[in-house]
């Protein structure tokens, strides 16, 4: 049961936190030039219940299939990647932190993918920035959000999503890196929408198991 994706074409994009962004923190600078210099194919969806009790190494608590998988561990999608890649014969991961990013910017450098705001219309979020609830408060199914221009569905909102990368407490590719901490990027259905902007990240034990924290595939262009 693979899930579908789409093709992501190589480029270049800058990653992290713009200056004029009054939201982006420390952990999102500097912002820097990032070439990705091979296609590759993402899931369109994070990856979905049904899609998830496919593989018998996995187990989830009884759900809706067609919602996204939450409460999984980053050890826990690894090893759903490793069953892909060994019953399809290609090459199955977790998208590395730059890789997601740029697939999510999808050609903008705005702070979301849908410009410098970002509406309950076009994403699942639960409060606005003032604070008042403007969202559904749960989980909602894949393609309830227009998908970006690569065709990615909910890569802002709906569920925080594990990235390849362990954590580093800054932007840039030098900096410390921490294993335990694997870094989440998205944003989930009962955040604000300062916590979907595309450059927004956030760093958790690789055991953090929570109800808007679930991921996506990448598959290798072969």
């Amino acid at each position: 049961m693979m899930p579908a994706c789409v093709e992501i074409p190589p480029g270049r994009f800058l990653m992290g936190g713009s200056p004029d962004d009054k939201f982006a923190n420390a952990t999102e600078y500097p912002r820097v030039e990032v070439t990705i210099a091979n296609s590759f194919f993402l899931s369109t969806d994070p990856i979905s219940v049904s899609y998830w009790s496919a593989c018998p190494y996995t187990y989830t608590k009884e759900s809706d299939p067609t919602l996204p998988v939450t409460e999984v561990s980053w050890d826990e999608a690894v090893s759903y990647c490793d069953w892909l890649s060994e019953i399809s014969g290609d090459t199955w991961r977790l998208p590395e932190e730059q890789e997601w990013e740029y697939a999510c910017r999808a050609g903008t450098n705005t702070p979301f993918s849908t410009g410098d705001m970002i509406e309950p219309d076009q994403a699942n979020y639960l409060y606005s920035e003032y604070g008042e609830t403007v969202g559904t408060g749960s989980l909602t199914a894949p393609g309830s959000y227009a998908p970006n221009a690569f065709g990615l569905h909910d890569m802002h909102g709906n569920v925080c999503e594990w990235t390849a990368t362990s954590w580093s407490s800054t932007n840039d590719s030098s900096s410390p890196l921490d294993s335990e901490r694997k870094t989440i990027r998205g944003g989930g259905w009962d955040y604000l929408p300062r916590m979907l902007r595309s450059s927004w990240r956030d760093g958790v034990p690789h055991y953090t198991r929570r109800d808007n924290l679930g991921f996506r595939v990448l598959r290798e262009a072969s």
